[in-house]
């Protein structure tokens, strides 16, 4: 999984794009949360109720009531939403981010997208802290960031024991995808490396995310005590006793669901790291064609790609569902144009789940697995106030999903593409 972005070492131009960043978003250190009121606004809490029409209030970076119909707004700043649908802000659970030249508008991309909280899908440590820095400072605008440190499965228990402690101490609380040999299954070495891993994290409140690409690597990272499991298996079929186990285990399995499925006639507008010309071929997500590009393609005897990840994860992602539908989670990986990578893994997921099932595992399914249930993930009373507002009904196809016009973080709005004839107050 490639991270498309590297930490920029020199600080004279840090220097100068912390003035470039502030004076074009015209943010500072000191920005603080507003007191909302989101009114004649569609509700899709994210747990399964839906308000036609209602009033979000938000106060101090919190949601202080969520109501049918109208509420008391005064002295508050008024959203009139109508015609628009309130959604927990966006959450994607594994995407390679870090500090760099381009970060401003990497960040400023998922905003837009819908994203309010990204959690790093595998350092390194430094420029992941930079980067959460870098936003929570006002430098630049951009979503929550979670950071993860990166941890070698090819080294010794007491080693990775030591990389973990060192992590917590860095105040990073998430291991990056660590990958499990997915074929025939994991060797020995790797799990007994793991079962440390997992031993010295949970002394040290750090969360492990295992890159487990095959059902008998997801099964093996289940068996080692790991609840958090990065990737659809897309190298088999998972059967009913292997979902079975994920669910009995309360683990979770975060997509990617479109891992194999081909991208077709999308271009992906600059200056986002993967470009795909539009001449009606399809192409893997690296802009190659496809399937030959897939990574360890399965293939028939003549050597040739059969593109059976395309089929695998889908259905894998529905028999695990059937089994626990607390147990998949929303993430992408992808890195290049944000609201083209969204298009692309909710088309798969509309393949197996309807827009409820999708409501819950982007909102309080991801929540959780990235740990944070209790603040983000629907839009209850006492949790951040991380809301994006579509212009129109997410509940008729995936497509409402991209028509983002408002997003709030812990009550700041962070993106507002209102224009006047439609909007009610800016941002």
């Amino acid at each position: 999984m490639n991270t498309m972005m590297r930490r920029h070492r020199s600080g004279r131009a840090y220097a100068a794009l912390a003035v470039l960043a502030t004076a074009a978003i015209g943010i500072s250190s000191a920005a603080s949360a507003q007191n909302i009121a989101i009114t004649n606004v569609r509700v899709i809490v994210g747990n399964g109720p839906v308000i036609e029409s209602g009033t979000i209030i938000v106060r101090d970076g919190r949601i202080a009531s969520v109501v049918a119909g109208k509420a008391a707004t005064q002295g508050l700043k008024i959203i009139d939403a109508k015609g628009l649908t309130a959604l927990p802000g966006f959450i994607d659970a594994h995407k390679h981010i870090n500090t760099g030249p381009n970060e401003q508008g990497q960040m400023q991309s998922l905003l837009e997208a819908g994203y309010t909280t990204i959690l790093s899908g595998g350092g390194p440590g430094d420029g992941n802290l930079t980067l959460r820095d870098h936003i929570e400072s006002g430098l630049i605008n951009g979503p929550r960031i979670l950071p993860s440190e990166r941890v070698n499965l090819h080294s010794t228990p007491d080693e990775a024991r030591a990389a973990v402690r060192a992590m917590a101490a860095r105040g990073i609380k998430y291991t990056g995808e660590i990958a499990l040999t997915p074929e025939p299954a994991p060797p020995q070495a790797e799990i007994e490396v793991l079962k440390a891993v997992v031993d010295e994290a949970a002394k040290a409140g750090v969360q492990v995310n295992v890159h487990a690409v095959s059902t008998p690597a997801m099964v093996a990272a289940i068996d080692a005590g790991v609840r958090r499991l990065v990737h659809l298996p897309n190298k088999d079929w998972t059967g009913y006793e292997a979902a079975a186990k994920v669910a009995a285990t309360g683990s979770i399995v975060s997509g990617l669901i479109a891992f194999g499925a081909p991208i077709i006639d999308r271009e992906s507008p600059a200056p986002a790291p993967v470009q795909f010309p539009r001449d009606n071929s399809p192409r893997f997500r690296d802009g190659n064609a496809w399937p030959e590009a897939i990574a360890g393609a399965n293939r028939d005897p003549s050597g040739r790609a059969t593109g059976t990840e395309a089929g695998y994860t889908i259905v894998n992602a529905r028999r695990i569902w059937e089994a626990s539908n607390n147990a998949i989670a929303f993430s992408t990986d992808q890195n290049y144009a944000d609201k083209v990578v969204l298009e692309h893994e909710l088309k798969s997921f509309s393949v197996m789940f309807s827009m409820s099932d999708i409501f819950r595992i982007m909102g309080p399914n991801t929540a959780q697995f990235i740990g944070m249930g209790d603040r983000i993930g629907t839009l209850e009373v006492g949790k951040f106030a991380d809301i994006v507002l579509l212009d129109g009904d997410p509940r008729l196809n995936i497509y409402e999903m991209l028509k983002t016009t408002v997003v709030l973080k812990e009550g700041r709005i962070v993106v507002d593409k209102r224009s006047a004839a439609k909007g009610g107050a800016r941002g």
